[in-house]
């Protein structure tokens, strides 16, 4: 037994199951059961084959006798495919266990067969990336995981909407493999001289000196394919558009883990097959970096739409994770390793947080749309009182993603500012300029993610229902509500024990940035954790996590011990003879200020139409809509759709309809090729 076995299990396991899938498929309610079950098992496997290779460090590669005459399937498990298995595995445990009673409430509008079958080739096609060694599985993986998660989104295909959001991912995802393949060509063909097809496999990359013209090139294309992947601004626009509309365990996974499989690819290519870069490739990431995180939370804020909002909030947070890769690529060009494996610590350990505490929130929003029917934050409210299960799982997933301790996202977040902090430590002048605007910005996006969760779960829980057929709202089921506490518990514990999976971590640090942190970061054992020294900073996040509840116990004993402490009085109606649900904050409002401040980043339209007023002063009502659009769309989109239709009409009058014409373009044709060739 080895992780590799147990790696290659859990993939057969996954694969398995699409066989039972047409076995079962008369028997709805026993296929989400059997499938489910299936995919969470293979997951659980996949954990522990990722944590097991990450903690001992280990690397191992097989060979594949598959795929094409002399193109055999390389697999390799080491600890940076290790550390993204067990990212992967973990969430995919989670939701799966969450999925069972989701998608039973989906059976009373349609079967689910095909959700079932792409769920679990979507899940495999991510284990199947991580493994890959060699461009040519890596490619087909990818294949894999972008086709099945296309048909996961356009799992409800009778709307307009999910068709439309599905092509738009595909279009793009195509757009960044072509990318991709270009950027493997370049390296395998330096690898070998171009003289045969052996520069395929990573092995052979690695053991290539690239010239820094081709490596730029070779990078460069390889970022934009995984940024394209990843949701990176101006490159996002799909992001908002699909995970809406996929079912919402689905988007907690593509959310969760698939856009980290992007992140691997950058890191792969980066740290371990390119090696060695100059200083400004991490600059421009920075500012690609930087650029997303403010962005992403911006248009997030400005969102009516609960799963539209934490789809855009995915955006900033695949920001900060390229802020920790950025500062990482930078150190190491500086020949920092030490720093530079603090900030690929940050980095990696946000990925992990992501993956929860998005997850988590991507449920949370599940069990909503699955009780109430609804997307739109406006027309919610009140739900903590029937579903408060739902409601204490979503604030813990609003508290982690608000960088708030002692959850999870505070520590990734204080991490990535404390190698932020070092900045005076790079000789180059330019740099010392831009981190600390960096810093600054990063500082900015913590403060509007903390406004942007506010309105979310204000909006979603508090007040009271502003909507229709408030009756018909239940709580999520037992299988629903496990899922969500396992995520919950998950993002409370890497968030109080930060020093044991820094300490877990660490060999794959050294093997990327020949620096090691968890000697300094575990210095005075787990209760602190001091990044580089004591003395420049330490945290304590135990200890915040017993001062917190032992502060609010002694405020409530303070206020309840006396009788008159707390006064309870008439809400003040403001003149009114009766206020109603319609009078309360509203998400538009919530977001108002930040629109007037930013308002020249969006395109924004806003309509005020009165119905047949009695009198100037009186109107009968008033009928208010706001309008926030993409500029990007307008900027970058747009033209080129434009374009491509006025193209495609032009080259569409070439359909004549008439055999003779055909004939005389099959013949034109061969002579011009018979005088080029």
């Amino acid at each position: 037994m080895s992780p590799f076995v147990l790696a290659s299990f859990s993939i057969l396991l996954l694969l398995f199951s699409l066989v039972l899938a047409p076995i079962f498929a008369r028997r709805q309610r026993l296929l989400i059961y059997v499938s489910f079950t299936l995919a969470a098992f293979s997951s659980l496997t996949a954990l522990a084959a990722g944590i097991w290779t990450v903690g001992k460090g280990s690397v191992e590669s097989y060979i594949l006798l598959l795929g094409l005459p002399e193109l055999p399937f390389h697999l390799r498990l080491d600890p940076l495919s290790g550390f993204f298995l067990t990212v992967i595995g973990l969430l995919g445990l989670f939701v799966s266990i969450y999925s069972i009673g989701y998608v039973k409430g989906i059976l009373s509008h349609r079967p689910v067969t095909s959700l079932v079958i792409f769920y679990n080739l979507f899940i495999a096609g991510m284990f199947m990336v991580i493994v890959a060694d060699d461009a040519f599985f890596f490619l087909i993986s990818w294949e894999v995981m972008a086709a099945s998660s296309y048909f996961l989104v356009m799992f409800e295909d009778e709307r307009a909407e999910n068709r439309r959001a599905a092509f738009t991912y595909l279009l793009i995802a195509h757009v960044g493999a072509i990318a991709i393949l270009l950027s493997f060509g370049v390296m395998a063909g330096l690898a070998t001289g171009f003289e045969s097809f052996n520069g395929y496999t990573f092995d052979a990359m690695r053991h290539a000196e690239f010239p820094v013209r081709w490596a730029t090139a070779a990078f460069f294309l390889a970022f934009f394919g995984f940024a394209a992947k990843a949701g990176m601004i101006p490159l996002h626009v799909w992001l908002p558009e699909a995970h809406p509309v996929a079912p919402s365990n689905v988007s907690a996974l593509m959310s969760g883990v698939m856009l980290k499989t992007a992140i691997y690819g950058i890191i792969r290519v980066t740290f371990d097959l390119v090696r060695i870069f100059p200083w400004w490739w991490g600059a421009i990431v920075l500012a690609l970096g930087l650029i997303t995180a403010v962005m992403g939370i911006l248009y997030a804020i400005m969102q009516q739409d609960l799963k539209r909002l934490l789809a855009y909030s995915s955006v900033e947070n695949i920001g900060i994770i390229l802020i920790g890769v950025s500062l990482a690529m930078v150190f190491s060009s500086f020949q920092m390793p030490v720093f530079s494996a603090l900030a690929l610590t940050a980095s990696l350990y946000h990925v992990l947080n992501h993956a929860m505490f998005k997850g988590l929130l991507f449920m949370g929003a599940g069990a909503v749309l699955h009780a109430t029917g609804e997307r739109n934050m406006e027309r919610m409210g009140g739900l903590i009182h029937k579903m408060p299960w739902t409601s204490a799982f979503f604030l813990i997933g609003c508290i982690s993603i608000s960088a708030l301790p002692p959850f999870n996202g505070f520590v990734s977040e204080w991490l990535t500012f404390q190698a932020f902090l070092l900045s005076p430590a790079v000789p180059s002048p330019l740099l010392k300029l831009l981190i600390p605007l960096g810093a600054s910005l990063l500082a900015l996006t913590a403060a509007l993610a903390a406004t942007c969760f506010v309105k979310a779960f204000g909006m979603t829980f508090l007040g009271q229902w502003r909507g229709h057929h408030p009756q018909h709202i239940h709580e999520a089921d037992g299988t629903m509500k496990t899922g969500m506490i396992l995520t919950a518990v998950t993002c409370l514990c890497l968030g109080i024990l930060p020093t044991i999976v820094i300490g877990w971590m660490d060999t794959l640090t050294e093997q990327l940035t020949g620096g090691r942190l968890a000697s300094t970061a575990g210095e005075f054992g787990w209760l602190w954790l001091t990044p580089i020294s004591h003395a420049r900073a330490s945290y304590s996040a135990p200890l915040i996590f017993l001062i917190i509840p032992a502060v609010v116990s002694l405020v409530y004993l303070f206020l309840h011990i006396r009788k008159k402490a707390i006064h309870r009085v008439p809400l003040w109606d403001c003149g009114f003879q009766k206020i109603t649900t319609r009078m309360q904050y509203t998400g538009t409002s919530f977001s108002m200020p930040l629109r007037r401040i930013f308002g020249f980043l969006f395109r924004i339209r806003e309509d005020v139409r009165i119905e047949a007023p009695r009198h100037k002063a009186f109107p009968q009502k008033i009928h208010y809509r706001l309008r926030v659009r993409d500029r990007l769309w307008e900027w970058f989109y747009n033209p080129v759709a434009d374009a491509s239709f006025w193209l495609a009409r032009r080259v569409g009058r070439l359909q004549q309809g008439r055999i003779q014409v055909y004939l005389i373009y099959s013949f034109v044709t061969i002579i011009i090729l018979l005088v080029l060739l």
